[in-house]
């Protein structure tokens, strides 16, 4: 990617996740191109809620969604608390050059990147045609793993580098899929909230209610009388309570 990615170019990625480090190892080349359409592969950031009955499907996407900040195998990146400064520079370029759309159907979509050069100014070069369009499959999400930067549990990890003509078929899939109004919700603005979320200063009441709220709230939609405490033992008249409440 780093060798591909030329000023101007078109960048492409249909993918699970995104993660903010995946775009720090790539800042360079990425401040260079042209535009950056990504498309979650599956419903992430949309705005319909799943019903209690698809639960299952409900807690992949908060997995999903909260890889904005760093995977399960990105742990070490995280521990350099650098997360501020790289999401302020994360944001900034996607306010910038990026699009994100999520796939809203419950259709399987398979993992891949585009880079398209071919509209790209090489006054000063002659490029093979074969170069300016190339394609990478199988892409499962787009984190420092999946670039082959970390190490992840993978026992494998082969990624296939595609030039044109066959690349070719995959720039013109994405750009059908892009540009599926029935399939395809831009959710570009709630991810740059999300990202922004990490470096905005908030004040200690906000992420007490905040974390209150990550830690009852399917505890409290699945509630009912019958699994409330008995009031009798007077728990309700205790200091602990009524501090609480």
């Amino acid at each position: 990617l780093q060798e591909s990615i030329r000023r101007e170019s078109k960048m492409s990625v249909a993918a699970a996740c995104f993660s903010m480090y995946a775009y720090q190892e790539l800042k360079k080349q990425l401040e260079q191109v042209n535009e950056f359409s990504f498309i979650f592969t599956s419903p992430t950031f949309v705005k319909e809620r799943a019903e209690k009955e698809k639960r299952e499907f409900y807690i992949p996407r908060l997995n999903r969604e909260s890889s904005l900040y760093g995977t399960e195998f990105e742990i070490k990146l995280r521990n350099e608390m650098t997360q501020r400064a790289i999401a302020r520079e994360c944001a900034d370029w996607i306010r910038r050059k990026a699009t994100f759309k999520s796939n809203t159907t419950g259709e399987n979509m398979a993992g891949f990147m585009t880079v398209d050069s071919g509209a790209a100014q090489t006054a000063y070069m002659t490029v093979a045609s074969k170069e300016e369009q190339v394609a990478y499959m199988p892409i499962n999400g787009f984190t420092t793993v999946d670039l082959g930067c970390e190490r992840g549990n993978n026992s494998y990890n082969m990624v296939n580098r595609i030039e044109a003509p066959f690349a070719t078929q995959y720039i013109q899939l994405f750009d059908t899929l892009w540009n599926d109004k029935a399939k395809m919700q831009d959710v570009t603005d709630v991810v740059v909230e999300n990202i922004s979320s990490v470096y905005n200063e908030n004040s200690p009441e906000f992420i007490y209610f905040i974390t209150l709220y990550h830690v009852f709230s399917e505890f409290l939609d699945d509630i009912s009388e019958d699994v409330l405490p008995n009031e009798a033992t007077g728990f309700k008249q205790s200091k602990i309570w009524s501090m609480l409440y």
